[in-house]
Parts: C-alpha cells; structure tokens; sequence
C-alpha cells in the first residue's frame, strides 16, 4: 500500500500541506468498464469539493 498518496486538487477537502492527501482511503474508477489503459480513463471517486 501506498504510505503517501499525493493530490494537487487545492479544492478538496481531503487536500493537505505539501499536496498530500488525507482521506482514510482512495476510491479510483475507469471510464472505459474494468480495465483503464492510460490515466485518462480513471478518475478519483474520493474528491469532494471544499
């Protein structure tokens, strides 16, 4: 597992100091079904905006 998770996002909550992220987990989905093939096709579910 990933020790630190980094987000440039300044609008959601869960950014931090030094663009950490502070959300208890990470919820990332595909655009395209099951398997994504580049990071276009995925988005970060977790964002909620501040």
């Amino acid at each position: 597992m990933a020790k630190d998770v980094l987000c440039e996002v300044q609008n959601c909550q869960y950014w931090a100091m030094g663009n950490l992220c502070s959300a208890n987990q990470i919820y990332v989905v595909s655009h395209t079904g099951k398997k994504a093939e580049t990071e276009r096709e995925t988005d970060c579910q977790t964002f909620k905006h501040k």
